[in-house]
């Protein structure tokens, strides 16, 4: 007997460690990256400016997001990995070239805008941390970013990235440093008062904007290629069997709800600890992710401040990768060049051009009169207002067979992406409205 129970328990821990070993825990990549990078300084900026100004109030808004972002994301690798083409290499097959072109502009001008906000935050946080002057702060993060993507391998490139994702946890860290009334917390999440207002619809617009992003849509889908290309075995899922497709759906939804679980679980905590914070002492404008941590240091001690500052810096360095990558396979796949960060600069020259110039380019305008803040507001404009033709073609794409084939959307991924998509329409309309 005791011979049975011990085969038996042999028998059922050999089936959890098949498990652990197949659980795409240990292949977490695409979406747990492209969550992380969503929560950028630049978005930190936002999640802040939230927090302090309008307390716990806009909690929702993060709960609201997560599975709207995991529908578009999900969305989003799945047309990667069935047809084995990033997204901007299906708009060119599918869509007038005109149109194309200037999505696809207008993306890379975004990103460039972007990157410029965020290695200025960065900068201006190591100046906080080590002082030194900020501008020469953010061209070392720049440089630094540039050639980690340019000479280092893609598949340890990809672990620098996955460790990178560490940095947010100093959010998280943050709440565990202040005292935070949770009931009320609680409430004002699920039952917030809501103010019909142009300040609070514009920041509840920030936040939408700020959370579901384009260049998320294309570095996902351009990464769930870029993974298969490495991997000889692999192919694009129209091709592959049956099993094979059943396994990489089943990770790319795990994936996508792990990184995107977590994106809105950081943004929620950066809402929190500055409303648990500034908001409580009064101080309700907060421009900048480095101007949060500053407002902290007095209010929560240097431990918190120096939290904040370090999680400015890491996601920073997680974030204009992916921004910088983004636009490059965009390009990339809309003219159709060599392109990968798995290739040699030698053989994708025109690839790592685009990556240089939106990485340096944002270097470069931080050195010039323009106000980054403002920058960055068009930025989040220009994000805002293409996210919605991109969705709805996203959406189009991965409804049709001769695109998906036999992987067309399930209804509940059609319905979340649709939902995802109207209400985007419905903050940039909501954001012009009240511009008027």
């Amino acid at each position: 007997m005791l011979g049975t129970i011990s085969l038996g328990k042999t028998k059922m821990l050999s089936r959890v460690s098949n498990i652990i070993k197949r659980s795409s825990l240990r292949h977490l990549g695409p979406g747990l990256i492209t969550g992380a990078a969503d929560d950028d300084p630049s978005g930190i900026a936002t999640y802040s400016q939230a927090g302090a100004q309008f307390g716990f109030n806009l909690l929702w808004t993060v709960v609201l997001t997560f599975p709207l972002m995991v529908g578009i994301q999900m969305i989003s690798a799945r047309i990667g990995r069935v047809t084995g083409y990033g997204l901007a290499a299906i708009m060119r097959r599918t869509l007038p070239r005109r149109l194309c072109y200037s999505i696809v502009g207008l993306l890379v001008l975004a990103n460039t805008i972007n990157i410029a906000a965020d290695i200025a935050a960065m900068g201006e946080a190591l100046q906080l941390l080590l002082g030194g002057g900020e501008h020469w702060h953010a061209l070392l993060f720049g440089v630094v970013s540039l050639l980690l993507q340019v000479f280092l391998p893609y598949r340890r490139y990809v672990r620098v990235l996955k460790w990178l994702t560490i940095s947010l946890f100093s959010y998280v860290a943050v709440v565990f440093t202040v005292h935070v009334p949770w009931n009320l917390v609680l409430s004002q999440t699920l039952m917030p008062d809501i103010k019909f207002n142009a300040a609070f619809i514009t920041v509840v617009v920030a936040v939408l904007g700020t959370t579901i992003s384009p260049y998320l849509f294309f570095w996902q889908a351009s990464q769930e290629v870029e993974d298969m290309r490495l991997d000889p075995a692999a192919k694009p899922l129209l091709r592959a069997t049956a099993d094979e497709a059943r396994s990489q759906l089943w990770r790319i939804k795990v994936d996508t709800f792990m990184g995107m679980g977590f994106s809105n679980a950081v943004a929620f905590f950066i809402i929190l600890s500055t409303a648990v914070t500034l908001n409580s002492a009064g101080i309700t404008s907060i421009q900048t992710s480095a101007q949060a941590a500053e407002a902290l240091r007095p209010l929560a001690g240097e431990l918190t401040f120096l939290l904040f500052g370090l999680g400015i810096i890491g996601t920073g360095l997680l974030a204009v990768p992916v921004l910088a990558g983004s636009a490059a396979y965009a390009v990339a796949n809309t003219l159709a060049w060599r392109h990968g960060l798995d290739r040699k600069l030698i053989h994708a020259k025109r690839f790592y051009a685009i990556i240089a110039l939106a990485t340096l380019g944002g270097v470069a305008l931080d050195f010039t009169p323009i106000d980054p803040i403002q920058a960055l507001f068009w930025s989040a404009v220009i994000n805002a207002v293409i996210s919605v033709p991109i969705m709805v073609i996203i959406m189009l794409m991965a409804s049709r067979e001769h695109v998906m084939g036999a992987y067309v959307l399930s209804r509940r991924l059609r319905v979340l992406g649709w939902i995802a998509t109207a209400i985007m329409l419905a903050a940039v309309v909501a954001m012009f409205y009240f511009w008027a």
